[in-house]
């Protein structure tokens, strides 16, 4: 087996980072997003600390990124995260990998509270996230229509998980 090495994010990522997310957004069960943003679109989405990738072989085959929940002070060791694993590279680990690193990473960075918003469907995002001490606080229920892939036009339900750090001030 291939070894996996998780590393911080950079510039030179970025073609990597958005073809992945683009295999997401096609299977239609990771986001509610129907376009690709740009780089500088996507980086201006997400916490500028946090920023992971998988590599495996040379190629990036996943990456993992917090963006803020709120603007307000209050809630500043509050994130949502994200983490996407490209589609030939799902079931070898590597979401465990990355969510282990990013954990990490967010703790180092006073966030106290990770949330994740998953579609009802998606029971392999849900397994890794309580894997990593995520529970679940509700179904949020027809939460959004769907605009493109299998579920196009079908409203959707989302799963809210959320993991409280033991280690952050909480």
């Amino acid at each position: 087996m291939s070894q996996v090495v998780v590393r911080v994010m950079g510039d030179g990522d970025a073609a990597a980072v958005i073809g992945i997310y683009r295999a997401g957004i096609e299977s239609g069960n990771a986001t509610f997003e129907s376009r690709v943003p740009d780089w500088s679109a996507w980086t201006a989405g997400h916490m500028s600390h946090s920023r992971l990738v998988a590599v495996m072989d040379g190629q990036v085959v996943g990456w993992a990124a917090l963006a803020p929940v709120s603007q307000r002070d209050v809630y500043r060791g509050v994130a949502e995260v994200s983490i996407y694993v490209a589609p030939e590279a799902g079931g070898k680990g590597i979401g465990t990998r990355l969510m282990a690193a990013l954990i990490e990473s967010a703790e180092k960075e006073g966030i106290w509270t990770l949330q994740a918003s998953i579609f009802d469907e998606n029971r392999a995002s849900q397994q890794l996230h309580r894997k990593h001490g995520f529970r679940e606080i509700g179904r949020r229920e027809r939460i959004g229509l769907m605009s493109h892939g299998l579920y196009a036009g079908r409203w959707r339900d989302t799963i809210f998980l959320e993991r409280r750090s033991k280690e952050v001030g909480v």
